[in-house]
């Protein structure tokens, strides 16, 4: 039977998301249809969107951070009989507990454009810009550097941390091409974080062989050659170990946990002892 699950937000909707799809990650053969409804900041829309449950009837997690508003979406739930969820009260009461300082209930300053915004924004910009190998004479500039040979997920993994305010650059390991001066002569205690990823050639070679198909062209080249794809990557495993470079296995990584892990390198680099 399929279940109905509705997500409403005052703001984005990106936090209820986050939290329901950790929480979903744990339940296997529990067949899902999703609804989100994100921006509900006054009682009327509150109402409608109840009021179309009836054709979808199911659980609601919500994100509210307007008292008046959340106490409205309790109140109308439970005239109608709909199990809901307040994701943010049990977390929001307890730290204004902790703290003794009453939660301000404004919606979206979580997206508020602060220092910290322009921060992401100048990072994801950075990371754009130094994508593949692009600009390596100002990789010094960088708060890491990727290196690894073609599908090691580097883009996306800088990507992501420039989501979280981190200047990432990377570069591509790619045989008979020198590696760049720029990268190998970065200092390594002042310069950016080098970081090595690497994957097993097994799995690599499934990979690059599925991009070339989706790209409508011959599997039949030294890129998807198996022992030549194992000395790639030995080579350039090889010269991270040489340089004392953090080396970073992705082959049942995801994204988020390989740039979590490059995360917590960087704050041991300025709280040793973390």
């Amino acid at each position: 039977m399929r279940i109905n699950l509705h997500l409403v937000s005052d703001s984005t909707g990106e936090t209820v998301h986050s939290i329901y799809r950790a929480c979903m990650a744990q339940f296997e053969g529990v067949d899902v249809a999703e609804h989100s409804w994100p921006l509900i900041r006054t009682k009327a829309q509150l109402v409608k969107i109840l009021d179309t449950l009836v054709d979808a009837p199911g659980v609601i997690l919500y994100t509210l951070v307007d008292p008046e508003l959340a106490s409205s979406m309790k109140r109308e739930c439970a005239l109608r009989k709909i199990p809901c969820i307040p994701v943010l009260d049990p977390v929001i009461g307890s730290l204004s507990r902790f703290f003794g300082v009453k939660a301000k209930g404004q919606p979206g300053r979580q997206h508020v454009l602060d220092a910290e915004y322009f921060g992401r924004i100048d990072a994801m910009q950075f990371a754009l810009a130094h994508d593949d190998g692009q600009a390596t004479w100002n990789l010094g500039e960088a708060d890491v550097v990727l290196i690894g040979v073609s599908r090691t997920s580097k883009s996306p993994t800088c990507l992501y941390l420039a989501n979280r305010g981190v200047k990432a650059a990377n570069v591509p390991f790619v045989p008979g091409v020198a590696v760049p001066d720029s990268l190998l002569n970065l200092d390594p205690k002042t310069g950016p974080l080098v970081v090595g990823l690497t994957k097993d050639p097994e799995r690599l070679v499934q990979i690059r062989r599925n991009r070339l198909r989706m790209m409508a062209e011959s599997d039949d080249t030294d890129y998807v050659d198996l022992e030549t794809v194992r000395a790639e990557v030995t080579s350039c495993r090889r010269l991270c170990n040489d340089k004392g470079w953090v080396v970073i296995d992705v082959t049942r990584r995801s994204i988020e946990e390989t740039a979590t892990t490059i995360m917590t390198y960087l704050n041991r680099r300025h709280v040793p002892d973390a």
